[in-house]
């Protein structure tokens, strides 16, 4: 028998990638747990509405301890969107699916011609993407706007706003005051380097190793700095 369908739209299926943030644990999980709650803490809404995935590359741990884990991120609104890493036999029914070999993507719509962002009048997306290594973005970023762009740098000419975040596969320069969040060298790049006229972020991170404002040196506040990595820690140096 021939069904015969009485709704004649179609269901409109479309490809688009997400820039995710890669959570990779260590054991003992109560401690790691405990510095989670501590990045959370002093980043209010880091991980709220972000796409996540969990890296479990080499742990040691059985589908019982990755259960409890998922259940402990789940408390504490982190939306796991996949497991990397993960043997098949500690994966198990109701677990986030297994990926494998993940690629970063962009969500920032970018210009078909010059690299120019303009927040309010976003212009279409771009077809060929690699073609681009930086953008400039001629207007501050306000609180609540995100600017990402996993291909390279990013420069600002103007401040970046409490609550407000970029995250760059390359360098982020600022031409005005650092208030919220930079994420440099965000899909493996060590080298990335972020720059600001005036230091008070809320939090910066260079290749996955992060301080947040706590973590920075007092009298690095307010002025103009640059930050870069030296093996797994953050160096800072005013800038003349």
């Amino acid at each position: 028998m021939t069904k015969v369908l009485t709704d004649a739209r179609s269901i409109r299926i479309k490809g688009r990638s997400f820039l995710a943030v890669m959570l990779s644990p260590d054991l003992p999980f109560d401690d790691w747990l405990a510095r989670l709650d501590d990045l959370a803490a002093r980043s209010a809404g880091f991980f709220l509405g972000r796409p996540v995935v969990l890296d479990v590359t080499d742990l040691q741990i059985d589908r019982s301890q990755l259960k409890e884990l998922i259940a402990e991120l789940t408390r504490r609104n982190v939306s796991i969107m996949g497991i990397e890493g993960g043997r098949p036999s500690i994966l198990g029914p109701g677990m986030p699916p297994a990926l494998k070999g993940g690629r970063p993507g962009s969500d920032f719509e970018l210009p078909k011609a010059e690299p120019v962002i303009d927040l309010q009048n976003k212009p279409a997306a771009a077809e060929i993407r690699s073609a681009l290594q930086s953008i400039v973005i001629r207007e501050p970023v306000r609180s609540g706007q995100s600017v990402i762009f996993p291909e390279g740098d990013v420069t600002v000419i103007g401040s970046v706003a409490s609550g407000s975040e970029i995250v760059a596969g390359g360098s982020v320069h600022i031409y005005g005051a650092l208030r919220g969040r930079v994420m440099a060298g965000s899909v493996g790049n060590a080298s990335a380097r972020i720059f600001c006229r005036k230091l008070e972020a809320e939090l910066i991170a260079i290749d996955g190793i992060y301080k947040t404002a706590e973590d920075m040196a007092s009298h690095l506040r307010g002025q103009a700095v640059q930050l870069w990595l030296e093996g797994d820690t953050i160096m800072a140096e005013k800038l003349i």
